[in-house]
């Protein structure tokens, strides 16, 4: 085993989405392990919308990455050393052990281990991590969607919009997604099964919009904001359920950008909208883990994952999530 750790380190503080120039690779060092501690090499990086929010200097549900310090992220790997009688080598685990190739955490810090042996580890950080229980709990908990309504999903080609779209079909709902190219549309509807797919860069856009939602918007899941959601709360049905789980239309957020004011349909509608934070539902992670891998196995979820390779691609990852250029889960390969 090597004795340093490369790291992929936050150099400077971004405004907006960060590129390149802000992170830099280092190696040091592995540290000694202390009591209830564990060595973990690391397979798999996650990238995340949300860390756009983890290095910038704006409010958040968490503070921002220390300058200096190691890119935050959650990443799979396999316990090497273990100062922790919970923890054996050669357990397969996932956490926030953020982009290095070694990282000494606390075990209590693990998220878990990774049993579902007959998948692969890499579905612990998407439709088997973060993403899936993103959808899982941010749709079916907070929607609480019937057989028969219309979900509408934006960037409902990425990793949580996909996987929402197919919990909807499972669960006897038409669908709707909102993606960025021909491509995209392709694969929402052929891959993940939205009956519906249309482009927001479109022209057209709101009217194909219109021609799709004849009987308006049961849930929409929000992962936009921006005038793709001007445009959706145009159209709630009685009741509808909104979830707003991101804001990836605005680049930054000095100024707060504003987007419509309490939406008059809102009132007509009598609907109801909350934000979601999955750290927020952590005794549901089990039980949604258990349900994700069981329609994983049937064939029931599919998934597709955009691999990268070594730490110097992570540096643009981030970039390239906003950019629309990933095909699938965007993951790095350590």
């Amino acid at each position: 085993m090597s004795d340093l750790n490369t790291c992929v380190i936050l150099k400077s503080r971004p405004i907006g989405i960060p590129t390149p120039e802000y992170f830099d690779i280092i190696e040091k060092p592995i540290a000694s392990l202390s009591d209830g501690q564990v060595l973990v090499r690391t397979d798999y990086w996650s990238v995340e919308p949300a860390m756009r929010g983890w290095v910038n200097d704006a409010p958040n549900y968490s503070p921002p990455v220390p300058i200096g310090d190691v890119m935050r992220s959650f990443a799979t790997g396999e316990v090497i050393k273990s100062r922790d009688a919970n923890f054996a080598v050669g357990d397969q685990v996932t956490g926030l052990f953020g982009w290095q190739t070694h990282a000494v955490v606390d075990g209590t810090t693990i998220s878990r281990k990774i049993t579902e042996t007959d998948l692969p580890n890499s579905l612990a950080l998407g439709v088997l991590g973060i993403n899936g229980v993103t959808a899982y709990c941010g749709f079916l908990d907070l929607c609480q969607p019937t057989s028969g309504e219309t979900v509408v999903v934006s960037t409902a080609a990425g990793a949580v919009g996909s996987a929402v779209g197919q919990l909807a079909k499972i669960h006897g709902c038409r669908t709707i997604g909102i993606t960025s190219s021909a491509a995209k549309i392709d694969q929402c509807k052929n891959d993940f099964g939205f009956d519906e797919a249309i482009s927001y860069k479109s022209p057209d856009f709101k009217t194909e919009l219109t021609s799709t939602l004849p009987d308006g918007v049961d849930c929409y899941f929000d992962n936009t904001s921006g005038d793709i959601s001007d445009a959706v709360m145009c159209h709630l049905a009685l009741n509808a359920r909104i979830t707003i789980c991101g804001t990836a239309a605005h680049s930054d957020w000095d100024p707060i950008p504003m987007g419509p004011r309490v939406h008059r349909q809102m009132l007509v509608a009598r609907a109801k909208m909350q934000g979601f934070l999955v750290f927020d539902h952590k005794e549901r992670f089990p039980h949604a883990i258990n349900a994700l891998a069981n329609w994983v196995r049937d064939g029931s979820l599919k998934y597709n994952e955009h691999i990268l390779d070594g730490p110097a691609a992570a540096t643009d990852a981030i970039g390239m999530l906003y950019r629309g250029e990933n095909t699938g889960k965007l993951l790095v390969r350590v």
